[in-house]
């Protein structure tokens, strides 16, 4: 028991170290990703996600979801990208669209320019999941927009559990909370 205490304090001493900037010279902004046996961490994750929908009507076209995250200056990596998943909606076969899906730097009506973005969809689990191949940096507000052909059929509130992934290896994910979709249907 003494070996491991004094193993993960060693630990947590150079850990210490190296986001300070002491251990071999580097500033902190030097550092890209904090990795641990093997796997990627945000030093200060992002704690939240910001969802838009200008389109509430069942089987209505055109619509978008807009996924907003906003990586801190300290965030330690860049966002590697969105893992999405729907716990709660009547409606669990309308299509997400991946490859339709796009995003960019900056908020919805406020694009700014593009991020390659590549995503996949697993209708059992309802999950999808997008990838950066160019992280965005940290400091930076990005979106991911997903754009299905029609809404949910039924009129309920989708919800879906959101996480974000750090840049690198075996990203761990941050959870951002849920986005909230509003479906209403167009006879009250």
């Amino acid at each position: 028991m003494a070996a491991w205490r004094a193993s993960s304090a060693a630990a947590c001493t150079a850990l210490g170290l190296l986001l300070s900037g002491v251990a071999d010279g580097l500033r902190p902004e030097a550092v890209s990703a904090l990795e641990l046996r093997g796997q990627t961490y945000f030093t200060n994750p992002p704690w939240k996600v910001d969802f838009t929908n200008y389109y509430w009507y069942v089987n209505q076209a055109q619509g978008e979801y807009y996924f907003t995250v906003t990586l801190a200056e300290n965030a330690g990596a860049g966002l590697g990208g969105l893992v999405i998943t729907q716990i709660r909606g009547v409606d669990r076969s309308f299509s997400l669209a991946p490859k339709r899906a796009r995003a960019f730097i900056g908020r919805p009506r406020r694009e700014g320019a593009a991020v390659p973005v590549e995503a996949t969809f697993d209708q059992a689990t309802r999950t999808l999941r997008a990838v950066f191949p160019e992280p965005p940096q940290p400091g930076q507000v990005v979106t991911l927009a997903l754009l299905p052909p029609l809404n949910p059929t039924w009129a309920d509130t989708y919800v879906f559990a959101v996480q974000a992934l750090p840049a690198g290896p075996n990203p761990v994910p941050a959870p951002l909370g849920v986005a909230r979709l509003e479906i209403m249907s167009r006879f009250w």
